[in-house]
C-alpha cells in the first residue's frame, strides 16, 4: 500500500487504532480538548497531547490534574471534551492509505478497531467515515482495564477475533500504541498522517 511500510508475511487479522490512524482526527481532538479545558485554565502542551495519544480521556484528565495541581471534575471535563469532538466531527477526514488498507484487506483477514477513546466516539467516527461495515470488532476504552502501552487492548481484540497475537498486524500512529503492539507480540505498521499528507501528489 502506497505510503505505508508493511512487514513481510501474511496475517489473519488487521487491528487499527482509530484517531490519528484511520481518522486524521488528532487536530480535531486537540481543539476539543482546548475547549473543554479552557474554563478550568488548564494547559495541555503538544508534547503531552501527542505523548498521551491512545490513553483514555478520563486518564488524561487525571494526569493533567496531577501535573498542574488542579481539581478538575473528571466526568465534567470528559463530557465537555466528547461533546466538543462530536460537534467538530464534520471536519474529520479519513487517512486514505489506512482507509484503503481497511477496505481492501485480503480475503479472510478479520478487522478490528482498537482505541483508547470511548466506544461512542469510535462508533460515531467510523459511521461518519462510512467504515463501520468493514469492521468486525470494536475494542474501546470500556473494554479493558489496562490501556495502551499495556498489551491488553490488542490482546482483547485478538481474543474476540479468535486470532493468535502473532497473526495480527497493528496499524498505529502513537508511541503508546506501538509499545502496546510490541508488548502484545504483534507486528505493526507506523502511520504518520502528516508525512502521508506531504507525500501525496497535488490534486
Amino acid at each position: 500500500m502506497t505510503g505505508l511500510v508493511f512487514p513481510s508475511g501474511t496475517f489473519a487479522a488487521y487491528l487499527f487504532d482509530c484517531d490519528g490512524t484511520i481518522a486524521d482526527s488528532m487536530p480535531v481532538h486537540r481543539q476539543a480538548w482546548m475547549e473543554a479545558l479552557a474554563p478550568h485554565g488548564c494547559e495541555f502542551t503538544d508534547e503531552d497531547f501527542y505523548g498521551w495519544a491512545g490513553m483514555p480521556t478520563d486518564h488524561i484528565v487525571e494526569l493533567l490534574n496531577r501535573k498542574y495541581g488542579l481539581r478538575m471534575p473528571v466526568a465534567e471535563v470528559f463530557t465537555a471534551k466528547e461533546e466538543a469532538y462530536y460537534r467538530l466531527m464534520p471536519t474529520v477526514r479519513g487517512v486514505p492509505e489506512v482507509v484503503a488498507a481497511l477496505r481492501d484487506a485480503p480475503p479472510g483477514v478479520k478487522r478490528a478497531v482498537v482505541s483508547g477513546s470511548p466506544r461512542a466516539s469510535v462508533e460515531k467516527t467510523l459511521e461518519f467515515l462510512g467504515l463501520r461495515g468493514y469492521v468486525d470488532e470494536v475494542v474501546a476504552a470500556e473494554d479493558y482495564t489496562q490501556p495502551k502501552p499495556a498489551p491488553d487492548p490488542f490482546l482483547e481484540a485478538a481474543r474476540r477475533l479468535g486470532v493468535a497475537p502473532a497473526q495480527c498486524l497493528v496499524f498505529e500512529d502513537a508511541v503508546l500504541g506501538i509499545k502496546s503492539a510490541q508488548a502484545a507480540g504483534m507486528p505493526w505498521v507506523l502511520v504518520d498522517p502528516r508525512a502521508l499528507r506531504a507525500a501525496r501528489p497535488d490534486p
